[in-house]
């Protein structure tokens, strides 16, 4: 399709990006893993964690289907509406997971990474997927918009994770040193 041309090397990038970022966030869960209690961790990781790992496959997934040879642009774009109506409902889960973890209590900076900016990308992919047949040049790069920014989000939050839990660690451990 002519809409798609040029648009390999992007997703080539971008998608591959999104899986050796999935793979990272692995490893480094992996490591940090014993530093909390196993149940607030799962708890504040169903909020904070898997969010980043969800976003990246977003993107990944997004990566591959924009590449797939597809005969027709309508059948892309509802691919594109159904992923982001899915990660727009799960980032509703994530908001409620926040509220509900006792672990952690998020700031605006958490808000708006795991709730406000990917709610903004997943309604950009819904939005795209509505108005491709009629505006399809421009909704290929709101979509390539809502991917980078996925990738983005999770970058930050799973920075922000390894983060937080390092600076913890090391606070208790000080403190542990400092205690009679």
């Amino acid at each position: 399709m002519t809409e798609l041309s040029g648009w390999g090397n992007f997703y080539a990038i971008v998608g591959s990006a999104a899986g050796a970022l999935i793979g990272l966030q692995f490893v480094v869960l992996t490591l940090i893993a014993d530093m909390a209690n196993a149940r607030d961790f799962a708890q504040a990781g169903s909020a904070f964690t898997t969010p980043s790992v969800v976003h990246f496959a977003a993107v990944l997934l997004l990566s591959a289907i924009s590449s797939a040879p597809w005969n027709e642009f309508d059948a892309l774009a509802v691919c594109w509406g159904v992923i982001g109506l899915l990660g727009f409902l799960y980032t509703v889960v994530v908001a409620r997971r926040m509220r509900r973890q006792r672990i952690y209590q998020p700031v605006f900076e958490d808000w708006a990474f795991h709730m406000i900016f990917p709610l903004a990308a997943y309604a950009i992919l819904i939005v795209s997927a509505c108005t491709a047949q009629s505006h399809a040049r421009v909704d290929l790069f709101l979509v390539g918009a809502a991917a980078l920014m996925l990738l983005f989000i999770g970058i930050h939050n799973a920075w922000d994770l390894v983060t937080y839990n390092l600076f913890s660690r090391r606070r208790d451990q000080q403190e542990g040193d400092q205690a009679p």
